[in-house]
């Protein structure tokens, strides 16, 4: 029985588990969100929330207490499009930024004002291939304000509910004639917006022809 043993099993072994959530931190870390499903997102949640509030602590007890709970300090930031990263003739890693450096010293100090909190999660409306279980985006609070990438994704579950309830209460105002409309408002809202030039001739040849 696991009576008040809190945490998901996710199918997985004791070692196996840690080690995946260890990845998924260093990942969330280097690239500002990642996407998992829905439960490895809650089970990751407070794993990454404890360790920046280590980092927030800044102090060298809570600094070799997030290495620890990380694997050791032998994690790397892995990011192709970053500074610093070095590979030898066989394209092994041979020198790039450590992810706890990293954590202490640019991610902490986002979040000295905010207690708790620092992570969201956004349902993308998806199913994976295969088992069809639901995506999500697991995201740093604030990484919108840099120039880590955006969510990206079919609109969610609830964006395509509102959007049925309000075609049907169209219908239900003004019967058969409201049918067209939500037809006619995405036709204009997936046509792209015209450059200033292109209206510019437009306006020209509306003159020619008068």
């Amino acid at each position: 029985m696991r009576h008040r043993v809190y945490g998901r099993k996710l199918g997985r072994k004791t070692n196996h588990r840690k080690a995946m959530f260890r990845n998924m931190a260093v990942a969330l870390f280097t690239h500002g969100q990642i996407t998992t499903t829905v439960p490895k997102a809650k089970a990751l949640r407070p794993f990454v929330e404890k360790l920046i509030t280590l980092a927030k602590k800044g102090d060298l007890h809570n600094r070799r207490r997030a290495i620890s709970a990380l694997g050791g300090d032998k994690n790397r930031m892995v990011d192709e499009e970053g500074e610093g990263i070095e590979r030898n003739r066989f394209g092994e890693l041979k020198k790039a930024p450590k992810i706890v450096k990293h954590l202490f010293e640019e991610i902490a100090p986002r979040y000295e004002d905010r207690d708790g909190g620092y992570t969201r999660i956004i349902r993308l409306g998806t199913n994976r291939l295969g088992d069809g279980t639901d995506l999500c985006v697991i995201q740093l609070v604030g990484s919108e304000d840099d120039d880590a990438p955006q969510v990206a994704g079919s609109r969610t579950r609830r964006a395509k509910s509102n959007k049925r309830m309000e075609f049907a209460a169209k219908l239900a105002k003004g019967g058969a004639a409201a049918v067209s409309e939500p037809e006619v408002e995405e036709e204009a809202a997936e046509e792209a917006p015209a450059s200033e030039e292109a209206l510019v001739e437009a306006e020209e040849e509306k003159k020619d022809g008068e």
